[in-house]
């Protein structure tokens, strides 16, 4: 039976159907251009891009996006279709206007200790020097976070030479506080390889998924503090604390609310919300905490499923005004092959974020 599009099913679709597997998935997020109605159209159509990591530098919008290519890779659940190269840094003046592609600001070739797949970035900047933080597999195929830095924020960014110590699996999102602290959260299961670093060291025979402990605390993302230099670790590696309304870690089997991938971090009234992607359930979800570092509490879904398997996102202000940006598969229709786009993101007056439909 011809599978249905996936936006035209249930919203927690994947807690009601057997959608396990990044593979199998991917044919059913596919849907008839012609008949869908986007909220936002993509940024830039000329190169396919994805995870958008927006910034104001200069006065100016920067966005740090993956850089999509079709490598003849078939789809498989470690994600090995996802096979890029190179980032390409984007710019535009205002919200709605212009989108520069700054060209290839950042190359795999460049980094000395680079095996493959150069995956989700995000950016940074601190007395003139912009930071560009990067996931990639080394040389024995185990993805680790490297730094790059540039006098301009569309670079070309020159690799340190090594990973940053005590970094591993993907996703840095860098945040810094209004005290001039900053901090990088990172992670990402199944192809990201986190669940493979539970015993503090990686399992190349690790799970494929997760932990496989459904009734136990699910695995998290993970934050450490930068050093004043912005390219180490200050202290150790911890965990990302979500917890439910009763102050109970969410579990490993509740795949509509524990993380996957794809964080980031803004301040907003003096909260901190921690914003992810619950990956195998399409959801964009918030926790909320007094404390960069947490514990947070979920609050619930701020964005419906994408076309597309993979969703991942940033939030900014601009002018007093707070912005979504994010990607799915308008052009293309392949689960690999992505676009960015950008929408209004409102909080509520409660603090809450109102639910936001990427589909008119």
């Amino acid at each position: 039976m011809k599978a249905k599009p996936f936006l035209m099913l249930p919203f927690a679709v994947c807690s009601l159907f057997a959608c396990n597997s990044p593979a199998q998935k991917a044919n059913t997020a596919k849907t008839d251009s012609t008949t869908v109605k986007y909220l936002t159209k993509p940024l830039i159509s000329s190169i396919y891009t994805a995870d958008p990591s927006a910034h104001v530098f200069e006065g100016k919008i920067y966005i740090y996006p993956s850089h999509d290519i079709d490598a003849g890779i078939p789809e498989n659940d470690n994600g090995d279709h996802f096979a890029m190269k190179d980032y390409h840094i984007l710019s535009m003046d205002s919200i709605g206007g212009k989108v520069t592609d700054h060209g290839v600001g950042f190359d795999i070739k460049d980094i000395p200790w680079a095996g493959r797949q150069l995956w989700a970035p995000d950016a940074a900047y601190k007395d003139g020097t912009y930071y560009l933080y990067f996931p990639v597999k080394d040389k024995q195929d185990v993805f680790k976070i490297g730094v790059a830095t540039s006098k301009r924020p569309e670079g070309p960014f020159k690799a340190q030479p090594q990973p940053i110590a005590g970094s591993f699996s993907i996703d840095p999102a860098v945040f810094t506080d209004t005290d001039g602290s900053s901090y990088m959260y990172f992670g990402g299961i199944w192809g990201g390889q986190l669940q493979r670093w539970d015993k503090g060291k990686y399992d190349s025979n690790g799970s494929k998924t997760d932990l496989q402990k459904d009734d136990a605390p699910a695995i998290t993302c993970k934050v450490a503090k930068l050093k004043g230099n912005m390219l180490e670790f200050d202290g150790a590696v911890k965990d990302v604390v979500i917890l439910d309304s009763l102050g109970k870690p969410l579990l490993g089997k509740d795949h509509n609310r524990r993380f996957f991938e794809g964080s980031w971090m803004h301040k907003y009234n003096g909260k901190y919300y921690f914003t992810y992607s619950t990956g195998d359930t399409h959801l964009l979800t918030y926790a909320i905490g007094d404390s960069p570092l947490g514990p947070f509490t979920y609050k619930g879904v701020f964005m419906k499923p994408v076309q597309g398997w993979t969703t991942h996102h940033s939030i900014i202000e601009v002018k007093g005004k707070w912005y979504i940006f994010y990607h799915d598969t308008e052009i293309s229709g392949k689960t690999h092959l992505r676009n960015v786009k950008v929408t209004t993101l409102e909080h509520n007056a409660d603090g809450s974020i109102k639910l936001i439909d990427p589909f008119l």
